[in-house]
C-alpha cells in the first residue's frame, strides 16, 4: 500500500513538466521546502548558478539517496506506528519497540556482532566522539596515549584534540603516499599507556582500505582497544568484527541508502568496552546515549542493512565496471591523470583525481552539471589543499586539482559517460588558458624553474 502510495506523490510532485508544474500554497511548508530552487523550462536556478537541468549526482562519500524499499519500511513508522519506543504500557510503545530491536539486529548482522553490542546514535559523528572521549575519559587514571592517524576524518582529529587539552597525549601516526599506514611504525608507537588506537576502515576523501585484520592483531598483541571509524565502509566491504578484533566501531545510515540523522556505535561485550557517556539524559541506549531512539530513522538504517548485505557483491561488481570505465575513458582523453591514494586496496565506488595544470576550484565551477567535491578545501575561507592529500605527500599543486567522483547503487553508465565528457571538456579548456601548460607541451620542466618575485 506504502508503496503504491510513495509512486503516487512521486508522478505528482515529479514528474510532471517543470513549466506546467503548480506552485505550493505561499505559506504551506512545501513552499519553504523547494523555496530556494527556481524552476523553469529554461533550467534550475539557484545561488545564483543557472544550469540546463538538476546535475548528475556523482557525490556518493558525501551522502546517498534513500533506497525506495527503505522509505517503504519507514512510512508505517511516520505515519501509523508512531509510538514511542521506551513507552512501555500500550501496543504502540510495543510496536515501535519491537520494530528497534529488529532494526539492531539487521545493524549487528551486516558486521557479525551480537544485537546486544548495536548502540544506536545520531550518526558517525557522535559514535566517533563517544569512542574516543568515551574510552579514554573512564581509563583515565591508566590510560593517556591514543594513536590515530594524520588521514581521519574531522571528528576523530577534533576529538583527539579535545583530549590533547585535557592532558592526554595523541600520537598522529603517517601513512604511506598510498594512503595506507606502515604496521611497523604503529608497532613503534604503542605504549604501556595506550589507550585507544583509532584508524578510520575506508577513507571518506581517497577511499583507501586499511588492513584492518592486521591492525587488529597487532592491538591484540599489546591488549590495546582498536576503534574504526566505519561509516564509508559499512555495506560496500565485508566487515566481521571477531576477525578484525575491533572493539569499537561508528556507523552511519545515510551512507549506505539510508535516512540522515541516524548512526550506531558497536562496542565489543567479551571482553567488556566501558566509555563515559558524553550525554546524560534518561538512560535509553544501556545509559551510553541517552534520548528518545528515533524508530523510522532506526528502522530505515535497519531496512538499509539488510538490503546492503543481500546485494553487497552486486553492487560492488556494478560499481567496479562503472569505476573502470570512468577512469579508463578520462586516462584515455587526457594526459596528466593521477589516481590519488592506493589503486589496489580502495573502495572502488571512491575515485579520487588530480588533473596536472588545472586549479581543482576552477574545475569545479566548470562543473556544475555534475556534483562533485574537491579534495581542497575550496568552499571554506581558506585555500589550502586537503590535509588527507598532504598527508600523502602529494605535491601542492596537485593537491589543489583534486576532485571525487562518487559512484553508487543508483549511478549508470549514461551518467558516467557524459560526466566524462564534461570533465575532459572542462580539463582541456582549463589548459589551453594555462601558460604552465604550454610550457610543459614545449618540454620545459616546470620544477626545474626557478620563479622570482617582482
Amino acid at each position: 500500500m506504502f508503496s503504491k502510495f510513495l509512486s503516487a506523490a512521486v508522478r505528482r510532485n515529479f514528474i510532471q513538466p517543470a513549466i506546467v508544474r503548480r506552485l505550493p500554497k505561499p505559506f504551506s511548508t512545501a513552499a519553504a521546502a523547494v523555496e530556494p530552487l527556481e524552476e523553469d523550462s529554461s533550467g534550475v536556478t539557484m545561488k545564483g548558478v543557472k544550469i540546463s537541468g538538476r546535475p548528475l549526482y556523482l557525490d556518493m562519500q558525501a551522502t546517498s539517496p534513500v533506497d525506495p524499499r527503505v522509505l517503504d519500511a519507514m512510512l508505517p513508522y511516520l505515519l501509523s506506528r508512531y509510538g514511542n519506543p521506551h513507552s512501555r504500557t500500550h501496543l504502540y510503545g510495543w510496536e515501535s519497540e519491537k520494530a528497534v530491536e529488529s532494526a539492531r539486529a539487521q545493524v549487528a548482522a551486516l558486521i557479525n556482532a551480537s544485537p546486544k553490542e548495536i548502540i544506536f546514535t545520531s550518526g558517525a559523528t557522535e559514535s566517533n566522539n563517544i569512542s574516543v572521549k568515551g574510552v579514554m575519559h573512564f581509563y583515565k587514571e591508566k590510560k593517556r596515549h591514543v594513536i590515530t592517524t594524520q588521514t581521519e576524518h574531522k571528528c576523530v582529529l577534533d576529538s583527539c584534540r579535545h583530549l590533547q587539552q585535557e592532558g592526554f597525549e595523541i600520537t598522529y601516526l603517517p601513512v604511506k603516499s598510498d594512503g595506507l599506514i606502515d604496521l611497523e611504525k604503529l608497532r613503534a608507537e604503542i605504549r604501556p599507556d595506550t589507550g585507544l588506537v583509532s584508524v578510520m576502515m575506508v577513507n571518506n576523501e581517497i577511499g583507501v582500505i586499511q588492513p584492518m585484520e592486521e591492525i587488529g592483531k597487532l592491538c591484540k598483541e599489546f591488549n590495546v582497544l582498536l576503534h574504526t571509524d566505519a561509516a564509508q565502509a559499512l555495506g560496500k566491504i565485508p566487515i566481521d568484527v571477531d576477525k578484525m578484533n575491533i572493539s569499537l566501531m561508528s556507523l552511519s545510515g545515510h551512507k549506505i541508502y539510508g535516512p540522515k540523522g541516524i548512526g550506531a556505535l558497536y562496542m565489543r561485550r567479551r571482553p567488556r568496552i566501558r566509555v563515559e557517556p558524553q550525554m546524560n539524559g534518561g538512560g535509553q541506549e544501556r545509559g551510553i546515549r541517552s534520548g528518545t531512539v528515533p524508530t523510522p530513522l532506526v528502522v530505515g538504517f535497519g531496512a538499509a542493512c539488510e538490503l546492503a548485505m543481500k546485494e553487497m557483491e552486486y553492487d560492488d561488481k556494478r560499481i567496479r565496471a562503472l569505476q573502470e570505465r570512468m577512469l579508463n575513458a578520462i586516462r584515455g582523453k587526457l594526459e596528466g591523470v593521477v589516481v590519488n591514494g592506493s589503486e589496489e586496496s580502495r573502495y572502488p565506488g571512491n575515485l579520487n583525481l588530480s588533473f596536472a595544470f588545472v586549479e581543482g576550484e576552477s574545475l569545479l565551477m566548470g562543473l556544475k552539471e555534475v556534483a562533485v567535491s574537491s579534495g581542497s578545501a575550496c568552499t571554506s575561507a581558506s585555500l589550502e589543499p586537503s590535509y588527507v592529500l598532504r598527508a600523502l605527500g602529494v605535491d601542492e599543486d596537485m593537491a589543489h586539482t583534486s576532485i571525487r567522483y562518487g559512484i553508487g547503487r543508483f549511478t549508470t553508465e549514461e551518467e558516467i559517460d557524459r560526466a566524462v565528457e564534461l570533465t575532459v571538456r572542462q580539463v582541456e579548456k582549463l589548459r589551453e588558458l594555462s601558460p604552465l601548460y604550454e610550457m610543459y607541451k614545449d618540454g620545459i620542466d616546470i620544477k626545474s624553474i626557478q620563479w622570482s618575485q617582482h
